[in-house]
């Protein structure tokens, strides 16, 4: 498992926010989701992919522990790297930051179970992921911010 992470950027939305154009603690699931969403299509591994293998994953814990707020507008980087491969499970940290910073502002671990859609049980992690999940996807950046490239 690499140590240098995939990286997926987003800018925070005003409907993201509470009154103080803060971002609302329940957002951070969102991001989590959409960063692992991004991290398995870099990897090749795409959802519809592996629902076309009867294959699913289902969130069995997610743990957030913030360090700052993101507010409305900022540039947010997620950080995703592989925590932990089991036989039927693999868990991934989020490293949310302010991309302009590069202050931190939550730090995310996230477990999943691997399913099989017909019928819906618990199923080994197939080899090719449990490859993949262990190369990472390092240097590989998304970045959905509509931020200016220098």
């Amino acid at each position: 498992m690499t140590d240098q992470p995939f990286r997926y950027r987003l800018r925070v939305r005003y409907s993201e926010c509470d009154a103080q154009q803060v971002v609302f603690n329940a957002r951070y699931a969102d991001y989590v989701d959409l960063a692992m969403t991004e991290f398995m299509r870099s990897l090749g591994r795409d959802y519809t992919a592996l629902l076309e293998r009867g294959l699913d994953n289902q969130v069995v814990k997610l743990t957030l522990e913030w360090q700052a707020s993101a507010r409305f507008d900022d540039i947010l980087e997620v950080r995703v790297r592989t925590l932990h491969l089991g036989n039927t499970s693999f868990s991934l940290e989020h490293q949310i930051v302010n991309a302009s910073s590069g202050e931190n502002l939550c730090r995310a671990e996230a477990v999943y179970v691997m399913m099989t859609t017909e019928p819906f049980e618990k199923t080994r992690v197939p080899d090719d992921l449990r490859t993949a999940l262990q190369e990472g996807a390092a240097g590989k950046m998304v970045d959905q911010s509509g931020g200016v490239k220098s």
